[in-house]
C-alpha cells in the first residue's frame, strides 16, 4: 500500500518540475442533447472570445473544441474542449475575474447580458468528465491542426507499478512506428499524455495517446510498405501492448480553435 501511495505522489510531483516545452491539458467531455446543440455551439462561441482574452493575458496557450464522432452508450459524450497550458500552476489555478475578461471580449454587452450568457452555459450542456493531463512525449512534426483535423484519443489503463515500463515502451517502441507513418504522409502528429488528476488504482484510465490526421483521407490511407518486424521487435511490440488495457478510443473532428 505504501508503494502505491508513493507512486501516486511521484506522478503528481513530476508534474511540478516542468520545462518550457512541456504542455498541460484540461480535457472536458460534454454531454449535449440533440435539441440543445445549437444553444451549446452558441455558448462555445461566446467562450471562444473569452479564451482569446486569456491567451492575450498569458494564462492560456491554446483552446480547442472537438466534435466526437463516436461515444459510448453510458457516458454519451458529444463534444470535447481542450484547454492547453504551459505550466501546471496555470492549469490548476483560478481564472480570475471572469466578468472583466468577458467585458474585454464583449465591450458592447451590458453586465446583465454577460451574466445571462454565463448562466446559460450550464443549461446548454452537462460537463460529464474533466481530466487534467500532461504531455510527456510527441513525434517530430510541425502540424498546426487546422479546423477539420481528425484525431483519435486512446484511453489507456496502466497499473501504477508499470507506469515507467509502459511509457518507455510508448517512447522507444511505438513512437518510432508513428514517426514513420508521419514521414510517409499517413499521419500528421502523435502525442502521449499522463493523467495528473484523477489518479489511482480505481480510475478509468491513466494515459491518453492522441493520433492526429489532417483529414479523413489521411486517416483511411494505407501503405504497401509495411515493415516486417524481427522476432525481437515483435516481442517488444507484444510486451508493450500487454502493459496497458485499451479502455476506449474516441474519434473527433476539430471544429473551433483559438491560438
Amino acid at each position: 500500500m505504501k508503494k502505491i501511495v508513493m507512486l501516486i505522489a511521484m506522478v503528481l510531483l513530476s508534474s511540478s518540475a516542468f520545462t518550457q516545452d512541456k504542455l498541460y491539458y484540461v480535457l472536458e467531455f460534454m454531454k449535449v442533447d440533440d435539441q440543445d446543440e445549437a444553444a451549446y455551439l452558441e455558448t462555445e462561441s461566446f467562450w471562444e472570445k473569452i479564451h482569446e482574452q486569456r491567451i492575450k493575458r498569458g494564462d492560456l496557450v491554446e483552446w480547442d473544441l472537438w466534435k466526437l464522432k463516436s461515444n459510448d452508450e453510458e457516458q454519451s459524450y458529444q463534444y470535447l474542449t481542450i484547454n492547453v497550458y504551459d505550466n501546471p500552476a496555470k492549469m490548476l489555478g483560478e481564472w480570475g475575474d471572469m466578468n472583466a475578461l468577458a467585458k474585454k471580449a464583449f465591450p458592447k454587452l451590458s453586465d446583465e447580458d454577460i451574466n445571462k450568457k454565463m448562466n446559460g452555459t450550464a443549461k446548454s450542456r452537462d460537463l460529464a468528465v474533466r481530466y487534467y493531463v500532461e504531455r510527456i512525449d510527441k513525434t517530430d512534426d510541425n502540424f498546426d491542426m487546422p479546423v477539420g483535423t481528425i484525431a483519435t484519443l486512446s484511453m489507456m489503463k496502466v497499473d501504477l507499478t508499470k507506469f515507467s515500463e509502459y511509457e518507455k515502451a510508448e517512447k522507444e517502441v511505438f513512437k518510432p512506428m508513428h514517426q514513420r507513418e508521419i514521414d510517409n504522409g499517413q499521419r500528421s502528429s502523435w502525442n502521449l499524455n499522463r493523467f495528473i488528476s484523477p489518479v489511482g488504482s480505481d480510475t478509468y484510465a491513466s494515459h491518453i495517446t492522441m493520433n492526429i490526421y489532417k483529414d479523413f483521407n489521411q486517416f483511411f490511407s494505407t501503405s504497401d510498405d509495411d515493415p516486417e518486424y524481427s522476432v525481437e521487435e515483435q516481442k517488444a511490440i507484444d510486451d508493450g501492448i500487454a502493459l496497458r488495457k485499451m479502455k476506449y478510443v474516441h474519434m473527433a473532428e476539430l471544429i473551433k480553435k483559438v491560438r
